[in-house]
C-alpha cells in the first residue's frame, strides 16, 4: 500500500516563527544529542550546554534540521536525567536556564530548533511533591502519586522495567509505585493538580524559544484505576508492550493529556510533539498521532529488527500504513541512547559497519522524519564499558544479567587528541577532569577530525546523504511502495512534481543485479559496478537511483 504523505522542505537558513507555513517536522532530520556525553565546555568531564553551543556549527555542516536534547533538568542522577527533580530548571552541571536561551538563539541564527525532552510519566524521588508525601500521607502532594496502604504483599503483580517488583516501600510501611527504578515515583495522571503543573512546564520553555518536545512514556501516564494485576509477567518483546501490560500501559484516558498538549502547541507557531510509544501493535502507536493529539510519535521497528529483508520490508509497510490511516508522517529511529548501536547489532566490524550504512540510506529515503542519534553519523560501535564504571540502573538492577545503556552513551570523539576532543580546558587552567564514562582506547579512530578529511568515512556519507535529501523532493516526502525480491530490498519514493528515487538495499550475502536506465545519486559503498542497464550491488550496501 503506498501512503502519500504532504511535501515539506527545511530552510537552511535563519529562521523566525513566521518564515514559513510548512510543517517542518514532517520531513524533518532530528540529530539527537545525548546532553552529558556530546561536549564538555568547561572541562568538568561533563557535557553541557556551553559545549553543544561550540558545536552547533558541526550540526548546520552536518545538514540536520533540528536538535532533541535528552533530560538537562536538575535530578537525582538515578537513570540519566530521566528522574527530574525540577522541570522548569537546567542541571548545574549543564549549566543555567540563561545558557539554554542562548544555545536556541544560537541554534536558530543557524537554521536549527531544538526540542527538548520532556518526562511526565515519573519525577524523581527528590521533588518536592515526593518528599512532602513521604512527610505526611495526607497532604495534597500525596495524592500526585500511586501509594497503596502498609502490607506484606505489594498491591499486585506489575514488574519494574528496569527488574524487580513495581512496587517499593516508604519508611512508614506504605508501598509506591515506580515502573522503573525506586528513585523514579510514578505520577498519578487522575489529579489535576500534575497536569496543570506540566502545562505550566510546557510553556515555560515555549516561551524560550524552544521547537517542541520529544515526550518519554508517552503510552504511560494513567493506569488501570483498580489497580489490577496485569495478565502476563513483563518480559521484553521485539517490538513493544501488548496485551500482557494492559494494566500498566496505553489506557485510553492518556489521549485527553495530548489532546490538550496539541492545543498549547498550536498557540507556539511551528513548535511539535514527538511521543515515545513502545507499543507492539503500530497501529496503536500511530493513534497518538491523530490530528489533535501529538504530531508525531516515534515508529521502532527497524531499531529493532534485524538484519533481514523481511523483517525491514515489514517494518517499512507497517509503519507507513499504520501512520498513513491516521494523515501522520512516521518517525523514523535506527538509533538511540536506548539502544546498543547499531553497527553492533548488525554485526560489529567491517560487517555491522557496512550494514549500518546501507541501513541509514534507507532510512533517510523514507517518506517523514528521521531522528538520528549522535554518533551513529560517525559509525561508533557499542562501546565496553568496565563493570565498575556503569551507571545504568538496569544493569546494577539486574544485578549484572543485563549490560545496561552505558555503552551507547560513551563520550562523543572530535579529534584524535588525548580525550579525543570531548573536554574543553576545565575553567581554573587546569588539566580537564576525566570524561563521566571512560573513552574506549581506539575511539579516536572514529573522531569527527579524521572522517572530515575522509571521502569513504561514515561521516561524508551521512553529509552527502542529508545533502541529497535537502534537495531532492523525492527523499523524505511524497509516496513510497515497497519491493522485495529474495534478498533485494526496493523502495520506490515519488514526489508530487513526479520525479522519483529508489532506495535498493541488498541484505543478503552475494552481489546482486539491479536493473536501471537512471543515474546513480550515492551508494553506501564504493564497489557500486555500473555496465549496460544495470549495476552490481554488492552484500550489505544500498544505492539511491534516479529513474530517468
Amino acid at each position: 500500500m503506498a501512503t502519500r504523505l504532504a511535501t515539506a522542505r527545511t530552510s537552511r537558513q535563519a529562521f523566525t516563527p513566521e518564515a514559513t507555513t510548512d510543517p517542518w517536522w514532517r520531513s524533518a532530520v532530528v540529530y539527537q544529542v545525548y546532553l552529558r556525553s556530546f561536549a564538555d565546555g568547561n572541562g568538568d568531564g561533563i557535557g553541557d550546554l556551553a559545549g553543544l553551543r561550540a558545536r552547533l556549527p558541526y550540526l548546520s555542516w552536518l545538514g540536520v534540521d533540528a536538535l532533541w536534547i535528552n533530560p538537562h533538568y536538575p535530578s537525582g542522577g538515578a537513570d540519566g536525567g530521566y528522574d527530574i527533580s525540577d522541570y522548569r530548571a537546567v542541571d548545574p552541571d549543564y549549566g543555567d536556564v540563561a545558557d539554554l536561551e542562548a544555545l536556541v538563539a544560537d541554534a536558530r541564527a543557524l537554521g536549527l530548533r531544538v526540542v527538548l525532552d520532556v518526562v511526565p510519566n515519573h519525577t524523581s524521588d527528590q521533588h518536592p511533591w515526593f518528599q512532602a508525601a513521604l512527610a505526611d500521607p495526607e497532604s495534597p502532594e500525596a495524592s500526585r502519586y500511586h501509594f497503596a496502604p502498609a502490607s506484606e504483599q505489594p498491591p499486585n503483580n506489575w514488574q519494574s522495567l528496569f527488574g524487580g517488583p513495581a512496587w517499593s516501600r516508604t519508611p512508614d510501611g506504605r508501598w509506591y509505585l515506580h515502573l522503573f527504578a525506586p528513585e523514579q515515583p510514578d505520577l498519578n495522571w487522575r489529579d489535576p493538580a500534575v497536569a496543570a503543573d506540566f502545562e505550566q512546564t510546557l510553556r515555560f520553555w515555549l516561551d524560550r524559544g524552544v521547537s517542541g518536545f520529544r515526550v518519554d512514556v508517552a503510552y504511560g501516564l494513567f493506569k488501570d484505576a483498580g489497580l489490577r494485576d496485569n495478565p502476563g509477567a513483563y518480559s521484553p518483546t521485539l517490538f513493544g508492550h501488548g496485551p500482557e501490560q494492559a494494566m500498566t500501559w496505553n489506557q485510553p484516558e492518556v489521549h485527553d493529556v495530548w489532546r490538550r498538549w496539541r492545543s498549547i502547541c498550536d498557540e507556539y507557531p511551528e513548535t511539535m510533539l514527538v511521543g515515545e510509544v513502545c507499543l507492539a501493535d503500530l497501529e496503536q502507536v500511530a493513534l497518538y498521532s491523530r490530528p489533535d493529539e501529538m504530531h508525531q510519535s516515534f515508529s521502532f521497528r527497524l531499531l529493532k529488527s534485524p538484519w533481514s529483508t523481511e523483517a525491514f520490508a515489514d517494518g517499512v509497510r507497517t509503519a507507513l500504513d499504520a501512520f498513513g490511516a491516521v494523515g501522520a508522517p512516521v518517525s523514523w529511529v535506527l538509533g538511540n541512547h536506548d539502544k546498543d548501536r547499531q553497527v553492533t547489532r548488525f554485526g560489529g566490524g567491517e560487517v555491522g559497519t557496512a550494514r549500518a550504512r546501507a541501513a541509514a540510506l534507507l532510512m533517510l529515503a523514507l517518506p517523514g522524519s528521521a531522528y538520528v542519534y549522535a554518533g551513529d553519523e560517525l559509525g561508533l560501535p557499542q562501546a565496553v564499558v568496565p563493570d565498575e564504571a556503569k551507571q545504568d540502573p538496569i544493569f546494577h538492577r539486574s544485578g549484572g544479567a543485563r549490560a545496561g545503556r552505558d555503552g551507547c552513551r560513551v563520550p562523543m570523539p572530535w579529534n584524535d587528541t588525548a580525550g579525543v576532543g570531548f573536554s574543553g580546558e576545565a575553567l581554573s587552567g587546569e588539566r580537564a577532569a576525566e570524561p563521566w564514562l571512560p573513552v574506549p582506547a581506539d575511539w579516536d579512530r572514529f573522531a569527527v577530525s579524521r572522517q572530515t578529511r575522509d571521502g569513504g568515512s561514515m561521516l561524508t556519507l551521512y553529509r552527502r546523504a542529508l545533502a541529497l535529501r535537502d534537495a531532492h523532493p523525492a527523499l523524505g516526502s511524497g509516496e513510497a511502495t515497497v519491493d522485495t525480491r529474495g534478498d533485494v530490498l526496493t523502495v520506490r519514493c515519488t514526489a508530487a512534481d513526479g520525479s522519483v528515487v529508489r532506495c535498493v538495499v541488498n541484505m543478503g550475502a552475494g552481489t546482486t543485479l539491479v536493473r536501471t536506465r537512471g543515474t546513480v545519486l550515492l551508494a553506501s559503498t564504493t564497489r557500486v559496478r555500473r555496465s549496460a542497464g544495470s549495476i552490481a550491488l554488492p552484500a550489505d550496501s544500498a544505492v539511491w537511483l534516479t529513474e530517468d
